[in-house]
């Protein structure tokens, strides 16, 4: 069956650009209709004829220009500011000084906010604020002196743009926090299917395997006890959802994309603990820990998870390969704890110090020293008769610098 992918676009940006293909249509005609009541007062209306001749070829050619952020190129953007800055500029030659100074518009009038909104729409607020202020710029240089009027109108309009600028940015991260919230609510669901016709089939089987052939013995109880562990890998690998799924928006203009993508992890980006752990789960070792990521630095996962390992070594040594050990995980606000338990014979008192004498450095270099060397702490407790257990501690604040 060939695969397919399924992909879900989301956008609440799409709307801003069709609506601004309608208002550059309906403030060329308003800028027209204007020009047209007030044509007697023109000192040279020949030039402003020709400037709208300009700009209305211009606003239906560039149409399909503001009809996505894909389109709206930054030589467009620049074209249609200069365009607008142009038309206020030369209003002043077209138009009559007393006209002016009574307060007439300039020839592009409020179709000049349209030019601004584009920058606002692709960019963000930044971009919003340097086409307002070159709009700012171009109507004081017309008016000569800021008057209340051009004051007034220059401020609507960076206010205006800023704020449609900062609004398309936090709908952009908005976008891609949904897309991401969608892209996790699918996988679960996979994975709970997944999880449910395994558990209808391979693990009961394995189960039963491994229940058969600890009754029968002999050869078939080792058989059994590697079913176990295949048991154990298995329902880890099904339940805990490891592997981290990147999600991708190819482009922001477009929208939000929900499409999942393989790629290799990132080297020098952070490491899900819960990942580097799931090898140590088995028939007779026992993992739990969250159901969210633990992440840290990639040196601190590492050195913790290798501390882990020299715990579960020194089980396996002093307390025989028939002992149990469980590991729990947990993600606190400011560190991240890690405890190994057995339910071995325990240490004698002193031995730890006995054996850091003769030379052998198991707990003290594999276990505290890789915790000492990453900022955090090993504390081993250990009753005879009891077992032991060893908890590793790892600050947040301390293991964020590394890497």
């Amino acid at each position: 069956m060939a695969r397919r992918e399924k992909v879900l676009r989301m956008s609440v940006e799409q709307p801003l650009w069709r609506a601004l293909m309608g208002y550059r249509i309906l403030t060329l005609l308003y800028a027209i209709g204007l020009f047209i009541s007030a044509y007697d007062e023109f000192a040279r209306p020949w030039a402003a004829v020709a400037y709208f001749a300009v700009l209305t070829v211009w606003t239906f050619v560039t149409l399909p220009k503001v009809a996505n952020a894909a389109a709206c190129t930054k030589p467009f953007l620049a074209a249609d500011l200069t365009l607008a800055l142009v038309g206020i500029l030369l209003t002043g030659v077209a138009d009559s000084a007393a006209h002016i100074e009574a307060g007439s518009p300039t020839l592009p009038s409020i179709w000049t906010a349209g030019s601004v909104l584009a920058f606002a729409i692709k960019g963000g607020w930044r971009w919003a604020a340097f086409a307002s202020t070159l709009v700012a710029v171009a109507n004081l240089v017309h008016r000569g002196s800021p008057t209340r009027d051009t004051v007034h109108a220059v401020i609507l309009v960076w206010v205006a743009s800023i704020a449609i600028g900062y609004v398309v940015e936090v709908a952009r991260a908005s976008e891609r926090t949904l897309a991401r919230a969608l892209e996790i609510e699918a996988a679960t669901r996979e994975r709970e299917r997944l999880a449910r016709d395994i558990h209808d089939s391979v693990l009961q089987v394995l189960a039963m395997v491994q229940r058969r052939g600890a009754v029968i013995g002999g050869e078939a109880a080792e058989l059994g006890r590697l079913a176990g562990e295949q048991e154990v890998a298995l329902r880890t690998l099904v339940s805990g959802g490891l592997t981290p799924v990147s999600r991708v928006s190819e482009n922001a203009a477009d929208g939000a994309l929900v499409r999942a993508v393989d790629e290799e992890p990132d080297a020098d980006g952070p490491l899900d603990l819960r990942a580097l752990l799931a090898p140590f789960a088995g028939s007779r070792t026992s993992l739990a820990e969250p159901g969210a990521p633990v992440v840290l630095p990639p040196a601190a996962a590492r050195e913790l998870a290798a501390a882990v390992g020299a715990a579960l070594d020194n089980v396996r040594e002093h307390a025989g390969e028939q002992a149990r050990a469980w590991i729990l995980v947990e993600d606190e606000p400011d560190a991240v704890i890690v405890t190994v338990r057995d339910d071995g014979p325990g240490i004698p008192e002193g031995r730890l110090a006995q054996a850091e004498g003769e030379g052998r450095l198991g707990v003290a270099l594999s276990i505290r020293g890789r915790l000492r060397d990453i900022g955090g702490s090993a504390e081993l407790i250990s009753v005879p008769g009891q077992g032991t257990e060893v908890e590793l501690k790892v600050p947040k604040q301390m293991s964020r610098g590394m890497r």
